[in-house]
């Protein structure tokens, strides 16, 4: 058993501190490291949105409407309301033929504080298309229209769709959904909660289905074969999760999800496993992500040169002063 933690500097003294539990196994399933975290109920938030697209590339939809490879990456994604996000979630929209308002997300301000200021600018306000999760719900609504299924309740949780999705949940996870673990997402879509140590799994889980030879693998296929050509769809700029996919061509999968969950698996190094930041901050989350890819040496010599403002995040001010840092330590 480890303890992971993010320090928390301001100049050379120690201003806060954020404990990871953390929990990553190999191919066959076995604990690789553990923060003695394995029963605790986590509920995985965004992390999981690779499992909850999958109905909708099962449905076929992406063939039925004629969707791109950039519509399927962006369907798993939490992403930052770029430009580049905007343009394809409205290019979707107009693809399957329905409103705006027919999207239950609700709206945010776009997560890029960039994208928020120029929107602001220019007099618009914010639309279901800035809701980070907009290509999650536009994903359901797609496999619902594909499967002939009524869309006007599909976040239902007793909705035939929600059903396909709570399977592809249990399948990954190995673990049945139990009444109390079921909640609300921020974008008001059906959240799960699963021991801990079955979200790790779920990535094992992952990486076996990517090697298989049947209709369930080849809708994962089709799903990391997107966000491996559009990684920067699944976030955006400056984001540890497409950082990661990007640089290393995919063969790491990682997201990210609120309050302070990770997912990752490795597709070479065959291991996978889930970070939980117990007070659910996400500025800890790259940096003990960093600490766990630099242990088990999933990052080549370049790779890392390339990710390593992510391993000690410098902090500054708003004047742009460096006053501090975030470092992970692992005992």
């Amino acid at each position: 058993m480890v303890t992971l933690s993010a320090l928390v500097y301001r100049g050379e003294l120690i201003e806060s501190k954020h404990i990871a539990v953390c929990l990553v196994k190999d191919i066959s399933n076995k604990v690789i490291l553990s923060t003695d975290s394995e029963d605790h109920l986590v509920y995985p938030r965004s992390a999981i949105k690779i499992f909850q697209a999958l109905p909708f590339i099962a449905s076929n939809a992406h063939n039925m409407f004629d969707l791109s490879e950039e519509i399927i990456s962006i369907s798993c994604s939490s992403h930052s309301g770029e430009l580049q996000h905007i343009n394809i979630l409205k290019k979707w929209l107009n693809k399957i033929d329905i409103n705006l308002d027919q999207l239950k997300c609700g709206i945010h301000n776009p997560l890029d504080e960039k994208s928020s200021n120029n929107l602001l600018l220019s007099g618009t306000m914010p639309s279901q298309l800035h809701n980070n999760c907009a290509g999650k719900h536009l994903g359901m609504i797609s496999g619902c229209l594909a499967n002939k299924m009524d869309i006007d309740n599909y976040l239902d949780f007793d909705h035939p769709y929600q059903k396909l999705i709570q399977n592809s949940l249990e399948n990954f996870m190995e673990s049945k959904i139990q009444n109390k673990c079921i909640g609300t997402d921020g974008c008001s879509a059906p959240q799960y909660a699963f021991p801990f140590e079955n979200i790790a799994t779920s990535m094992v889980n992952l990486i076996k289905e990517k090697e298989k030879k049947n209709s369930y693998s080849n809708a994962i296929n089709i799903i990391l074969s997107a966000i491996t050509k559009f990684p920067l769809l699944i976030g955006g700029q400056n984001r540890f999760d497409s950082e990661i996919i990007k640089t290393t061509k995919g063969r790491i999968f990682c997201k990210g999800g609120a309050e302070g969950v990770l997912l990752f698996a490795d597709f070479a190094k065959k291991i996978g496993g889930a970070i939980k930041i117990v007070d659910g901050n996400n500025r800890a989350i790259p940096t003990i992500a960093m600490k766990m890819f630099i242990k088990f040496k999933l990052l080549s010599k370049n790779e890392l040169k390339e990710l390593n403002h992510w391993t000690i995040q410098k902090l500054s001010n708003h004047a742009k002063k460096n006053i501090g840092k975030i470092i992970a330590e692992l005992m």
